[in-house]
């Protein structure tokens, strides 16, 4: 019988091998957002923790809060960090008659904001997919989101296309697989020689058990996913962090990326797609410094 999401997340949030990923994994509150879902009792992951001026951290596609463990113990002294799973994604519920877009994680981000009564202006990092997410959030809500600082941001170019069944099926069957899995995560990091091993593979497909994972990823390739979410700028000041080793955002598209948020094109060296986990303490001190 499957387990729900909170009952999955609660069985392996104390074994897991990263002891980073065991802290923030137990930072999890699960609160109720309405209006998301037919079901009233489904609860929403969100990782609560730290003090002063809120930053809202937006993990990137088919992954989850643990994406930023290594981030969090950088920041959580200064600020604090609300990092919750994106809808259909992480350990999110994903109710059977209900779709999966970038419509429904917007709604689902905002809700969190406006459940947790947060007053002051927020922050916003966001790694990879959620790099667009982010600009999406920070164009909608322009009075209450200050700054958007993108982590090799994904989905700024191209058009939007959705994936007809039966290929967004066939699309997620594969995108299970064990050889995938560890293909991706090692793909992900500047030196997956030396940065890749079995706890980096562990949270990479840490999420795959959770149900419903491979309805909803389908949906999303089905309803396009998020592309061409880089016009229109958001008013807020942005800043990009690049890793030159990014084999997920080819060069080409970092460039032209750049070109569309009008920003300085800079790379950070023995960096990959993920800035967050090979180069924590420059996202950190990015941040700290302001822009």
């Amino acid at each position: 019988m499957n387990c729900s999401s909170k009952e999955r997340l609660n069985q392996i949030k104390d074994n897991l091998i990263d002891k980073s990923a065991c802290t923030l994994a137990n930072q999890v509150q699960w609160i109720k957002l309405k209006g998301l879902s037919n079901n009233d009792l489904d609860l929403y992951p969100v990782a609560i923790l730290g003090s002063g001026k809120p930053i809202l951290l937006i993990h990137g596609f088919d992954s989850c809060f643990l994406e930023f463990r290594r981030l969090v113990p950088l920041l959580e002294k200064n600020y604090k960090l609300i990092i919750p799973d994106l809808y259909g994604f992480g350990f999110s519920p994903r109710p059977e008659r209900n779709d999966y877009g970038i419509k429904q994680i917007i709604s689902h981000l905002s809700s969190i904001i406006n459940s947790l009564r947060i007053n002051s202006s927020i922050g916003i990092i966001g790694a990879s997919m959620g790099g667009s997410i982010a600009m999406e959030l920070a164009r909608r809500n322009p009075e209450r989101i200050d700054r958007l600082l993108l982590l090799s941001p994904a989905g700024i170019t191209a058009n939007q296309t959705g994936i007809p069944w039966p290929l967004n099926e066939i699309g997620a069957y594969f995108l299970q697989q064990n050889f995938v899995r560890r293909s991706l995560c090692r793909q992900a990091f500047a030196n997956p020689k030396t940065s890749v091993g079995t706890a980096e593979e562990e949270i990479a497909s840490i999420h795959l058990k959770v149900p419903g994972w491979h309805r909803s990823l389908a949906l999303f390739a089905k309803n396009g996913g998020v592309s061409d979410y880089g016009k229109p700028i958001p008013k807020q000041p942005i800043k990009v962090i690049w890793g030159k080793q990014d084999r997920i955002i080819k060069a080409k598209e970092r460039r032209k990326s750049s070109e569309i948020l009008k920003l300085n094109y800079n790379e950070i060296e023995n960096c990959g797609h993920l800035p967050h986990l090979d180069k924590p303490e420059v996202v950190a001190s990015t941040w700290k410094n302001r822009f």
